[in-house]
């Protein structure tokens, strides 16, 4: 199913790559306005290219591109690989180092209706259209989108250990605390053996779906401007990363909810009375024992309330039929759906998913200390502290077809900008050895 192939990636040269730390950046929604700034005084930091300023942001970016080619800052590996990309960390409270495995590699931009690159999430039109935009003016990608697909045989990991043995680079700790690892196979009949295995397969896309849906507008305007097109060219082809779902080092981490106002001035009491026809509501002493308590459990979550107050709730069985959203039973069945459905629509009046999305009465916070905390501060009226979503239940929802409530997965680490460049241009796809690949 998937069609994947090797790319000629553009890399920092090897003496700014001795100090890759420097150069790379986070994803743009993932780090604060003050490390955002750091990053852009660095005038060869990534993020000029990923996310640049200025009246004409891609005009900008394309005239630095064009600079740094120039002046040798970029260069273009001589032939064309896949990049095996691990990423080792460690998460809160664990003694355990995972190592996330993968391979940045060119995957067609295939659209939604294809079935081949599956969504779990909707996306922004606005969002979409700056990356589009971008990759129009540009013709680069400076990160790779993170996809999933599933092989329980782990097939490809031993080419994977095998490459990572010689690193092109690595960083000594980026922004989340993991350290990345760059290395690249450049074997014809390895490459080969990957495009076999992924030929098979389906993949969820994890991350990036704004990025991935900006080369669908890009290929598809590029399309109806050249029918004759052959669709072997650059721009039918997108950057991603891909790990297999079925390994353990695969981490999601929750998101939690911090309602920021309660509409109509609900106080606490009358809040907690709305909530007892859907949820048995019990009391806790120590509002830090939340996630464990609920840990493991379904439709159960952390309430933590301005005064003090922690509670652990859980949805009534009998009320889950209640549930009228028209979506497939996967997504109902997900805690977020229930918390979505029953607290912000039943007891607070917000109807409908997409009110919901434009509502700003709800944060995402992914660091539980920071809810308690926010709560405490007078910054919200209460934190609903939630579980993890499940790869086996992303897995199912995609395989539905739906799509999951926002904000649902946190893909945990965050793939990093900067660390592989890819073009798209057609004559990218002119280098002899890359036609060895042609399907």
């Amino acid at each position: 199913m998937a069609e994947i192939q090797p790319l000629r990636g553009w890399r920092y040269n090897p003496t700014l790559g001795q100090h890759i730390d420097e150069y790379v950046s986070p994803l743009f929604d993932v780090v604060s306005a003050r490390q955002r700034e750091a990053l852009y005084r660095n005038p060869l930091n990534s993020i000029h290219l990923s996310v640049p300023r200025g009246d004409d942001p891609a005009g900008e970016a394309l005239h630095r591109l064009k600079e740094w080619q120039e002046s040798g800052v970029l260069r273009q590996d001589e032939l064309p690989g896949i990049y095996a990309y691990y990423q080792y960390f460690r998460l809160s409270g664990s003694t355990r180092e995972y190592c996330r495995k993968g391979f940045m590699c060119h995957i067609r931009a295939y659209d939604w209706a294809e079935e081949v690159v599956l969504r779990h999430e909707n996306t922004l039109p606005a969002a979409v259209n700056d990356r589009a935009e971008l990759l129009a003016r540009t013709e680069f990608q400076t990160s790779a989108t993170h996809g999933l697909y599933r092989d329980d045989d782990f097939e490809l990991e031993h080419y994977l250990d095998e490459a990572i043995r010689t690193p092109l680079y690595q960083t000594e700790e980026d922004y989340q605390g993991a350290r990345d690892v760059l290395a690249v196979i450049q074997d014809a009949a390895v490459i080969r053996r990957f495009q076999q295995v992924l030929d098979s397969r389906q993949v969820i896309l994890a991350d990036g779906h704004h990025r991935y849906e900006g080369s669908l507008a890009y290929r598809q305007a590029r399309l109806a401007a050249e029918p004759e097109a052959t669709g072997h060219e650059g721009w039918n082809f997108h950057l991603m990363y891909l790990t297999n779902a079925a390994a353990d080092d695969l981490r999601i981490l929750p998101t939690h909810r911090l309602l920021l106002e309660l509409p109509q001035d609900l106080t606490d009491a009358e809040f907690l009375a709305r909530l007892e026809p859907y949820f048995t509501v019990l009391p806790k002493e120590d509002p830090y024992d939340l996630p464990e308590l609920i840990a493991g459990k379904q439709w159960a979550f952390g309430l933590y309330l301005q005064d003090g107050q922690a509670y652990k709730i859980r949805l009534r069985p009998e009320v889950h039929e209640q549930l009228s959203w028209h979506t497939t039973p996967e997504v109902k069945a997900l805690d977020l759906t229930v918390l979505h459905f029953f607290v912000l629509e039943k007891v607070l009046g917000i109807a409908g998913p997409d009110a919901q999305r434009q509502w700003p009465g709800v944060a995402y916070v992914r660091n539980f200390s920071e809810c308690l905390q926010r709560v405490d501060h007078g910054e919200a009226h209460a934190a609903f502290i939630t579980n993890e979503v499940t790869m086996d239940e992303v897995e199912r929802v995609c395989h539905s077809g739906a799509v999951m409530p926002p904000k649902s997965t946190f893909f945990y680490p965050k793939t990093i900008g900067g660390f592989l460049f890819s073009s798209v241009r057609a004559e990218e796809t002119a280098h002899p050895f890359l036609k060895e690949f042609v399907r």
